[in-house]
Formats: structure tokens, C-alpha cells, sequence
């Protein structure tokens, strides 16, 4: 099978997001580890008095459980290096999404791990498990779905949920995003919190989301958006979190060419570079 492209964000390296993620991920198994061998060993002076074999067999129930959790440790890791799907990578995101980012955020918070780099760990490795998946959809079937703190803070037009009253001035990217919205025939869509981008998905239903937003706002999303895949990319905030924020267009340009199927492209002008997995 053919390797992902892979969507830098920002000229930056994808690799150190993945090692916070899958470092905080072998902490954790270390630590399961060790609350297995305590919970086996505290009741082994009790069981045994019951039966011989009763330390034995909760040995086993728990080295099988270990060896369950490490393999799907070791499918997410293969996944997510070598950039394939091996190993159901549909199914191992909903592993990393339902139960693996809260744990991580614990995790984290005892080795000094930020939220945010956790929660730009968790979008990076959710950007390589989409991208192993190679999916494919139509211009129809695909939303760009955009956070409103993009719009410029003095514009007098109303643009949440539907772009159809921006004039286009430039003055933020808003402009970009509804020339790439017109040029590939895809959904366009701005929304001023999670409510409003849940309900906009269950209007469009779209197959697939391109999602811009911050750290907290996306990791929410592709949480809330499950098992639908949503391939995030983080916005940028020269002037702090909510106001004038931007997003680098063509970014958003290089997941749509890589995500959009080829008869969608014809007459488009591609990019001879090869996109890289980033948020």
C-alpha cells in the first residue's frame, strides 16, 4: 500500500508532537504495569489460602489484559511511525479518542506535560491515523468547517454558519478559505463554538471535516465528531487566543487535494510537493 502524504503545517515537524503522545502513552504502560502487579500480589496471600490455583489464574487474567493492552500499544505506534494502516487504524482512533487522550491528560499533568502540547500530540496522531486510512470523498461530501474567531473583528457582516455575505475584502482569511471553497466545489462553514459546529455537521452530514481551530477547540471536536474522520489543523494567534486569528491557506489546500477524489482535481492545478502529517 502507498505511504500517506504527509501535511506539514507551518514549515514545523510533525515528529516531536508524536513523541509526546507516544511517550506519555509508554508511561502509561508502565504505570498499568504496575497497578496490575499490586493488584495481584496484595490479594495473593488470601487467594491462596482459598485455593493454590486462585493466584495462578488471576495471574494469567491479568498478564492476558497486559498483553492485549501492549499489542494495541504497539499497533498504534507502527501506525502512527510507519504512516500505514496495519492494523485497523479506524478502530485504533477510536481508541486514541475515547480513551486514550483523557488518560494521556492525566499522564501528562504528572510529568509536566502541558495540556495543550497533549492536546497537539493527540491532533497530530489523529491526522496520521486519517491519512493511513486513505480515504477518498466528493467535493459534496467533504466540510471545511472554520472556527469565527478567523473573521476580522470589525467586520460588519455575519458570517456564522453560512459565508455567503462575505464581501471578500481581505482583511482576514475568510477571503482565502471561500476562494478554496469555490475552487474545489466543497462546504464552507464557521461556527462560534462546539454547539453550533455539532449542529452543523448533523445539517451538512458530510463525510469527512478539515477543521481549523485551536488545541482545546479541535481535540473537542474530533472527540465529539467520532467516528466521523476530521483531519485538524491548528490556527495561528498573533494577537492571542479568539481575535484576528489566522490559518495558513495552503495548508488547507494540500488536505483538500489530498483528500478530495482525483475526478474532483481535473483542470486543477496540483502541487508537485508531497503534503507531511501536522496539525
Amino acid at each position: 500500500m502507498d505511504e500517506p502524504p504527509k501535511i506539514l503545517n507551518g514549515g514545523n515537524s510533525i515528529r516531536p508532537q508524536k513523541r509526546i503522545f507516544l511517550g506519555l502513552l509508554a508511561v502509561t504502560c508502565v504505570l498499568f504495569t504496575a497497578i496490575l502487579a499490586v493488584l495481584w500480589y496484595v490479594p495473593y496471600v488470601g487467594l491462596s489460602n482459598l485455593s493454590p490455583r486462585l493466584p495462578l489464574i488471576l495471574g494469567v487474567f491479568f498478564l492476558a489484559l497486559l498483553v492485549l493492552v501492549f499489542m494495541l500499544v504497539a499497533m498504534l505506534g507502527f501506525t502512527v511511525v510507519l504512516g500505514r494502516d496495519l492494523f485497523f487504524s479506524k478502530r485504533l482512533r477510536g481508541v486514541v479518542i475515547k480513551l486514550l487522550l483523557p488518560l494521556m491528560s492525566g499522564v501528562g499533568k504528572l510529568c509536566g506535560v502541558s495540556k495543550d502540547q497533549v492536546r497537539r500530540s493527540f491532533i497530530a496522531i489523529n491526522n496520521q491515523l486519517v491519512l493511513a486510512q486513505h480515504l477518498k470523498t466528493t467535493p459534496d461530501k467533504l466540510l471545511l468547517l472554520m472556527p469565527h474567531c478567523l473573521q476580522f473583528h470589525e467586520c460588519q457582516f455575519r458570517i456564522t454558519g453560512s459565508v455567503v455575505h462575505c464581501k471578500k475584502c481581505g482583511k482576514c482569511p475568510i477571503k482565502g478559505l471561500v476562494e478554496l471553497s469555490e475552487k474545489y466545489g466543497v462546504g464552507l462553514a464557521v461556527a462560534t463554538g462546539g454547539t453550533l459546529a455539532r449542529r452543523i455537521v448533523v445539517e451538512r452530514r458530510p463525510k469527512m471535516i478539515i477543521a481549523v481551530a485551536c488545541e482545546r477547540d479541535l481535540s473537542s471536536g474530533i472527540q465529539d465528531s467520532y467516528p466521523l474522520p476530521v483531519f485538524g489543523i491548528l490556527n495561528s494567534r498573533p494577537n492571542g487566543p479568539c481575535y484576528d486569528t489566522l490559518v495558513n491557506l495552503e495548508r488547507v489546500e494540500e488536505a483538500l487535494q489530498t483528500f478530495l477524489v482525483a475526478s474532483a482535481l481535473t483542470d486543477l492545478p496540483i502541487k508537485n510537493d508531497s503534503p507531511g502529517a501536522e496539525a
